[in-house]
């Protein structure tokens, strides 16, 4: 390795190679101490070093006592060594050489005293102004408790009232208020979504909210985009995020629509990362004694205890497709007897089609139809 232009230190992973015999790095530009670990190679028969820039003492072990061996002219910043060396003597300052006077070390026992106490007395203010801080700041907290309390929420939601329902999950209700604060807080703040969940949308007429609404319809178009929303959201948790996701819970109450009809897919209470080691699967023990989902759109194979898996959230999306241009519900009391809401549609695929589909969507029909003749009168002209 001699005449490479190397630079800095050897490098100390050389320490590993306990049986070298031969080492070479003359004519280079390596710099710093000559590495201790060489005084134990044991096999060590030629060691050439010089032309470097080498600095400080030259171990005296056998391997730096044998100068035909051994070679280190070149480094004129060594010292030490056996006298065959040539190398000027090496020069330490000792600490006995310092002769302290009487005055000098009581100066300086003073000196160490008075810092000892200013440190503990710092100490001391620190952790002091610490636990004030705390106890200021827990206060404060207790206070904050006190102004948003049960009352403040009741008056803020209007007793709770059915009109600031938003929905109602498996871990409780959400409502929308308006809190009266005077002053700044912490909170969680999601985005509201102005037109519910895309179940109000395809079966009004079965929410357990009494208040009088205008009558809801989702027009073929708007349940395609929908659709393809719901399919971007769980391609983005399957193939996007930096660990995949599984949703588990997919269903029409947990996709919201916003101001502009665009679907989101909430509800992630009962979602599982997805790790790498778990490849297609995730495993979980409870997974086989909890059920974990919505009867009708979990697939079948978590109701025997089988893992959850990105195939799950594909069923759920697959009975979410078919009810959305049914308008069916796979828990609708028709199906019953083995007959569900995929045998029904797959059925109907054969000479029922139009038996099959959203009564609403078929009340539009007559005037898509007109239009779409229409366009097409429009460009046969053209």
């Amino acid at each position: 390795m001699g005449r490479n232009h190397f630079q800095g230190i050897i490098p100390p992973s050389f320490e590993s190679l306990r049986g070298l015999q031969y080492l070479d790095l003359s004519n280079n530009n390596l710099t710093g101490e000559v590495p201790k670990f060489l005084e134990v190679f044991v096999y060590l028969q030629f060691l050439n070093l010089s032309y470097n820039h080498f600095e400080g003492d030259v171990p005296t072990n056998k391997d730096f006592n044998n100068t035909s061996a051994t070679f280190l002219e070149g480094n004129v910043q060594l010292c030490g060594g056996i006298s065959e060396f040539q190398l000027p003597k090496c020069k330490y300052k000792k600490l006995n050489q310092w002769k302290l006077t009487f005055t000098l070390k009581l100066i300086v026992c003073i000196l160490s005293g008075v810092f000892g106490v200013i440190l503990m007395l710092s100490l001391l203010v620190i952790c002091s102004l610490s636990k004030k801080q705390k106890e200021s700041t827990l206060s404060n907290s207790g206070k904050f408790l006190l102004n948003v309390s049960y009352q403040t929420l009741l008056k803020a939601t209007d007793g709770f009232s059915s009109t600031n329902l938003i929905g109602v999950g498996g871990f409780g209700s959400m409502y929308r208020g308006i809190l009266d604060q005077g002053h700044e807080f912490k909170a969680l703040v999601y985005e509201f979504m102005s037109n519910g969940s895309l179940d109000e949308w395809l079966h009004p007429a079965t929410r357990t909210n009494n208040v009088p609404e205008k009558p809801k319809n989702l027009n073929l178009l708007q349940r395609l985009n929908i659709v393809i929303d719901v399919a971007n959201a769980l391609d983005y948790l399957c193939h996007h995020c930096h660990t995949p996701i599984i949703h588990c819970d997919l269903k029409p109450s947990n996709v919201l629509l916003d101001d502009e009809m665009i679907g989101h897919v909430s509800d992630f209470g009962l979602a599982r990362f997805l790790f790498e080691d778990t490849h297609d699967c995730f495993t979980n023990q409870s997974s086989s004694i909890v059920f974990r989902g919505t009867m009708g759109y979990a697939p079948p194979e978590y109701g025997m205890g089988n893992e959850m898996s990105i195939l799950g959230d594909v069923y759920s999306y697959g009975i979410l497709l078919l009810e959305m241009f049914t308008g069916k519900q796979p828990t609708d009391d028709m199906f019953k007897d083995g007959l569900n809401l995929h045998d029904f549609v797959k059925t109907a695929l054969l000479d029922q089609v139009i038996d099959s589909l959203d009564p609403n969507l078929l009340w539009e029909r007559e005037d898509e139809m007109t239009w779409m003749n229409d366009i097409f009168s429009q460009s046969k002209s053209n």
